[in-house]
């Protein structure tokens, strides 16, 4: 028998080859498989319109959630956002849609959300992870940094909506997440998410509403706590301000 004349026969480098490629296609099917459990199955959004489950199809998979209930992830059964639309120029499927109603409350476009858990979210210790300051006293604002309290919130038309009288902190990651504002001339408060606010001497500077469109921001349940779902709403309510707050926002700019 010849030495080695298995292997003369026999290529080695490329059966190597072979077998990175049957993994490499096992892992985008895996990858696309499991990126199906966030999203799908698909709802258009009308009435008896069609669901669009995807490929490939995968098995629900129950997660354990460390605080409430577990998870099934698909679930062709899970509550929805609620928002309002009708059709617009184009009444096709696919055409554009436009508000009904309060267009900041219709939940479409950039005012979008969704059914999120109506429980706040935990710290590793299980405690309300997103408080106002004035719960949470270790905390404070850097005294390098302008302290917003007290300050004058100013929407974009220029005009006051009421002034700042607390801070809300995310205790897990040591950052303010959230402006309470006490509005104007009622005694109702509301909150501003960080990322829609700049703050300066003059006061909190708000782009995305104008003063009087801040009593319909959506509050929260509780008065010292935030829920996933009430967090979902109040920064779909902004969002759609970007595009909604006033007409001219929806025409092109040039």
């Amino acid at each position: 028998m010849e030495i080695g004349g298995f292997t003369q026969s026999f290529d080695v480098a490329q059966l190597v080859l072979y077998v990175f490629w049957a993994f490499f296609a096992g892992l985008i099917y895996y990858l696309q498989r499991e990126a199906h459990r966030e999203g799908y199955p698909m709802d258009p959004g009308r009435v008896n319109g069609p669901v669009t489950t995807g490929w490939p199809l995968v098995q629900p998979k129950t997660y354990k959630m460390r605080h409430g209930p577990d998870m099934v992830a698909p679930n062709p059964d899970r509550p929805d956002g609620g928002f309002s639309f009708e059709p617009g120029n184009n009444p096709w499927s696919g055409g554009n849609i436009v508000p009904k109603g309060d267009p900041l409350l219709a939940g479409v476009g950039p005012g979008a959300w969704a059914m999120r858990a109506d429980e706040p979210d935990l710290t590793y210790e299980g405690a309300p992870k997103i408080v106002p300051l004035r719960v949470a006293k270790d905390y404070n604002v850097a005294k390098q940094n302008i302290d917003p309290r007290g300050l004058q919130v100013i929407g974009a038309d220029k005009e006051s909506a009421g002034q700042v009288c607390d801070m809300w902190v995310d205790q897990s990651e040591s950052i303010f997440r959230y402006i309470e504002v006490a509005l104007k001339g009622s005694e109702a408060r509301v909150l501003i998410p960080m990322n829609f606010a700049r703050i300066n001497k003059e006061g909190v500077h708000v782009n995305a509403l104008m003063s009087y469109q801040f009593g319909n921001v959506p509050k929260t349940r509780v008065p010292e706590q935030i829920t996933l779902l009430e967090e979902e709403k109040i920064m779909g309510y902004f969002g759609a301000g970007l595009l909604y707050a006033h007409p001219s926002r929806q025409e092109p700019l040039l």
